[in-house]
């Protein structure tokens, strides 16, 4: 027997499971709610990896947990190592959405799930009803990581950036949408817009940052199109929260139409067209070539389209 066949006899590969949802949640107590254990249960399956790896994995810190830097080391090997047992005990097998407990990731900004968030739960619940979603809200950096990010999850809804252009990437289109300026009811401004008009404005901006622009954010892109370096005055780490910043405070906001006619009504929105034309907002679905022929995989991104399609 090999000396790599010998470590694998003597661990319970049941633990690989227990260790990612430990690497993901960074909490026991949620861990095992995931895996479908008990809370001892998985703190005694933590001190059990904990002396296979000599390392203490999770460090606390405070009232919560931090990953030690062996643990940062495993979380894509573990991502790796799981998929591979699942499609290795999947193989020959089809998928059958009326009866799997298969849990799917995707990675959406606060803005995909506003548009279509409640279509994806509902068609996935109507279609599969045992099947669970974990939506993972998207950082400001996933352009960044996204070569490490398509590997631990199933997917992403995303525009594109030039660092998603990678040959192990696939994609395919969901929709697009167009870009409008949105105001207060209140708020005075020319109609039509002019770009003097928001050159003097006040901005709320998602994502921005003074000393990167234009930046990744397709908002910020959208601004250099039209010439224009805002002023702005208030920056917010979401897209939703956008509009709720612009109703009532005389700034001016740039924002995907469809979120902007949701909100409308509720907030007493005016909205108008730049006064250049802009290219349109295409959101795509990525995810990774490894999971191009899977079944399960093949099943949800039909969900994810169909969910997509009335946009």
């Amino acid at each position: 027997m090999t000396s790599s066949s010998s470590r694998l006899a003597r661990l319970d590969l049941n633990l690989l499971v227990v260790l990612r949802e430990l690497l993901r949640e960074r909490n026991v107590t949620r861990a095992a709610a995931r895996v479908g254990v008990s809370q001892p249960a998985a703190s005694a399956a933590l001190g059990r990896l904990r002396r296979h790896f000599d390392d203490e994995l999770l460090v606390r810190r405070g009232a919560g947990y931090e990953l030690s830097a062996l643990a940062h080391q495993l979380v894509d090997q573990v991502e790796t190592v799981c998929d591979g047992i699942d499609r290795l005990l999947s193989t020959g097998a089809d998928f059958d959405p009326a009866t799997s407990h298969h849990e799917f990731t995707i990675v959406m900004s606060d803005y995909a799930i506003a548009v279509m968030g409640e279509r994806l739960a509902a068609e996935a619940h109507a279609r599969a009803p045992h099947v669970r979603l974990n939506v993972v809200l998207v950082r400001e950096a996933l352009a960044a990581g996204i070569d490490r990010t398509i590997r631990a999850v199933d997917a992403v809804v995303s525009s594109a950036t030039g660092r998603f252009r990678q040959p192990e990437i696939r994609s395919t289109l969901l929709f697009r949408d167009r870009w409008v300026v949105v105001v207060g009811r209140d708020t005075v401004v020319g109609d039509p817009l002019t770009l003097h008009d928001l050159r003097d404005a006040t901005w709320v901006v998602p994502y921005h940052r003074d000393s990167e622009f234009p930046s990744v954010v397709p908002v910020s892109g959208q601004l250099a199109a039209l010439g224009l370096r805002p002023t702005v005055t208030v920056r917010v780490d979401s897209y939703v929260a956008v509009p709720f910043l612009v109703a009532s405070s005389g700034h001016v906001a740039l924002m995907q139409e469809t979120m902007a006619r949701t909100m409308q009504e509720r907030l007493g929105l005016r909205i108008l067209d730049p006064p250049a034309p802009l290219e349109p907002f295409v959101e795509r679905l990525w995810w990774h070539e490894r999971l191009t022929t899977d079944p399960a995989h093949r099943w949800f991104r039909r969900i994810v389209e169909r969910a997509a399609r009335a946009l």
